[in-house]
């Protein structure tokens, strides 16, 4: 039996994101198939202290050599994957999900004069509307119950309404607000068959219409205090929301394809297929393969889909053996056959030729290459990009934590740039902006080849006049001026002055510390790399220069992957395949990620500042009352001073300072 220890995935590794994984044995056989809210939170729970696991689950940890998993988008895709596979592998120690039923739907009669919508596994009817299908009744039930709640109407059996209208006395249903019990009467056939017609607009088409409407009646009858109406309709959103939660994972047409998602950098491409058979997700693969620098997406692909379906295992030359029968009686294409989609991150350049040679594979019979773009296709698409991210993420930590490959990639910089010693502290800036807008730096560290966030800053970049800097190389003197200036003086003596040089919006990554924490610029980096070319490193050595820093400075250009050191002619050219470049380009990579995420996070606060921001005494709440009574800032304008006065909480004084703002012309 393994030690659970032995193959344990690393916390960092694991995503904290909806997903489904799997416990497989050292033949590669499922175990056990489970589903999460968070990965990361429910794997830790399987790699405790075995006294805490039932008898069946340690047994499980014990008997299984790895474990896999894939994200999804939302809890009911997790729900609904862990449903599939659970089917597809049969897995020994999985006790749920065994009845060998089909998927039940979600019905509504428009045959009958008053129509009814329940729940049913039974086949499809003319004259019925199916939706679905859902992956437990449970889930069935409370979508019912929610759709009830909006748009009340029958859902009893016709045993039941007849025995009703005998009576003439309702339901429960009718009673609660969630039938509007036309066997007595209360409501025509006409009436009822709109109220039917609407849930099928709802459960097929936009519900963020219905739902805006529904909160807007929501807010205007709270705005005339009837508030029992307000929680009513608070009630409806609530239920039309979690109705019309899409799950991408399952369709409903009887449809093969196989989706791939890409994510690729210059060294290395990760690559996932999820192969969808009869409208379920059959199963999956993934892949990371190395020395793709300078190809384009398209091109990878083109790669991609001729050693894929050039394999001798896709066996879809004989259409008579490419029909499979899975547990939930649906009748697809084989995972090992080519389907007739397939679904890509990007179309290659050569479509029509790669479509003739599938064809040819496919014993004569057509296969379309697409890329999605709207729905639960693009969504899936989506999906399993964010899985090739997750893979590609997976591969270079695991990577970067061995610790034999961080030596030899700090020795072979050593060796490289004539280093006295092995650079154990290492900084590298880049700089964000759009169009010269909002212009941040970011500087991430990385020591003994780890990333060491809690050393991540920030910088918002000024400029002489407050104004920003003219272009990238300016903006990275002034980064690198405030970073090595405070090194020069003393960094951890003068920490505690840092935030006058540093604003309160520099923050670190995570920690949530502010500019001015303790060991702020404590520690002298062994080397500086720059994101650019010769010209970036000479900017950049001239600021050592002057500082007299002594710090070693180099620069990462993107294109070829050349290193440059500052006064050589020639770039130091390192393998593709070296340890020594995939942990500068990790770096590079980093400090693009970290100054892109903050130059985001500003643009979006600047994006969202009005002209009323800089009225002295004009806080938020009268901003909304000025809004909501004016419709639009240009109407508060265009609007006296009596005007003004009448919108709520505007008086004289403030009235006439909101009119000299807006009419006093900007230098």
């Amino acid at each position: 039996m393994a030690d659970p220890a032995s193959y344990r995935p690393a916390p960092g590794s694991v995503p904290a994101q909806p997903g489904v994984y799997r416990f497989r044995d050292p033949e590669g056989r499922v175990l056990y198939v489970g589903k999460a809210k968070s990965l990361r939170a429910r794997l830790a729970n399987y790699f405790q202290d075995e006294r805490g696991l039932s008898p069946r689950i340690r047994q499980m940890v014990y008997t299984a050599s790895r474990v896999e998993w894939v994200v999804v988008g939302s809890e009911v895709e997790a729900l609904t994957l862990e449903y599939s596979w659970i089917k597809e592998f049969e897995p020994r120690f999985n006790v749920v999900f065994r009845d060998n039923k089909s998927y039940p739907y979600l019905a509504i009669s428009l045959s009958e004069e008053f129509p009814r919508v329940w729940i049913t596994r039974e086949k499809h009817r003319p004259g019925t509307r199916y939706f679905g299908p859902y992956t437990k009744v449970w889930a069935i039930r409370e979508t019912l119950d929610n759709i009830l709640t909006a748009f009340p109407m029958r859902s009893c059996t016709k045993g039941q309404f007849n025995q009703a209208q005998r009576a003439g006395r309702p339901c429960l249903f009718g009673y609660i607000g969630k039938c509007t019990a036309p066997c007595v009467g209360r409501i025509g056939p006409e009436q009822h068959r709109e109220t039917a017609l609407q849930i099928i607009d709802f459960l097929e088409g936009d519900t963020s219409g219905i739902i805006r409407e529904r909160k807007k009646e929501m807010m205007d009858a709270a705005g005339a205090e009837e508030f029992e109406r307000a929680a009513r309709l608070r009630d409806e959103v609530s239920a039309l929301e979690t109705a019309g939660e899409r799950n991408v994972v399952v369709f409903d047409e009887n449809l093969d394809a196989d989706i791939f998602g890409l994510e690729a950098d210059e060294l290395e491409a990760s690559v996932q297929v999820f192969f969808v058979r009869g409208g379920r997700i059959r199963g999956q693969r993934g892949w990371v393969t190395e020395q793709v620098g300078g190809m384009a997406n398209g091109e990878i692909v083109a790669e991609l889909l001729l050693q894929v379906y050039g394999a001798q295992d896709y066996d879809a030359v004989d259409p008579a053996r490419a029909e499979s029968k899975a547990i939930d009686d649906r009748k697809h294409t084989r995972t090992d056959a080519i389907p007739s989609q397939i679904w890509l991150p990007e179309l290659p350049s050569d479509v029509s030729q790669i479509e003739n040679w599938l064809r040819q594979r496919r014993g004569d019979r057509p296969v379309h290459l697409k890329v999605p773009q709207r729905g639960n296709k693009a969504q899936l698409s989506q999906t399993v990009h964010e899985n090739a991210v997750q893979a590609l993420q997976r591969h270079k930590l695991a990577r970067a934590s061995d610790l034999t490959v961080r030596s030899q990639a700090l020795e072979e910089l050593r060796e490289g740039l004539e280093l006295d010693r092995a650079p154990l502290r290492i900084e590298c800036y880049d700089i964000s902006h759009t169009q010269g807008h909002q212009q941040v730096g970011s500087m991430v560290v990385f020591e003994d080849g780890l990333s060491k966030k809690a050393d991540y800053r920030h910088f918002i970049v000024r400029g002489p006049e407050g104004n920003g800097v003219p272009d990238d190389t300016a903006a990275m003197d002034e980064v690198l001026r405030r970073r090595l200036s405070r090194l020069v003086q003393g960094a951890a003596g003068d920490d505690a002055g840092g935030a006058e040089d540093e604003p309160a919006e520099d923050q670190l990554e995570g920690s949530g510390q502010v500019s001015g924490a303790p060991r702020r610029f404590a520690y002298r980096p062994d080397l500086l790399v720059v994101d650019g070319g010769l010209p970036q490193v000479n900017a950049a050595q001239r600021v050592v220069d002057e500082l007299d820093a002594d710090v070693r400075v180099i620069g990462l250009a993107k294109r070829l992957e050349e290193v440059w050191v500052p006064g050589d002619v020639f770039p130091v050219i390192f393998p593709r395949t070296s340890p020594a470049l995939r942990l500068l380009q990790q770096l590079r990579d980093e400090s693009h990620r970290f100054a892109i995420t903050f130059h985001r996070k500003k643009r979006g606060q600047a994006m969202t500042r009005s002209v009323l921001d800089q009225i002295a005494g004009l806080g938020p709440a009268k901003q909304k009352a000025l809004l909501k009574h004016f419709g639009s800032v240009s109407k508060i304008r265009a609007a006296s001073i009596d005007d003004l006065m009448e919108a709520p909480g505007i008086g004289p004084a403030l009235a006439a300072t909101i009119s000299q703002a807006l009419h006093t012309p900007k230098e």
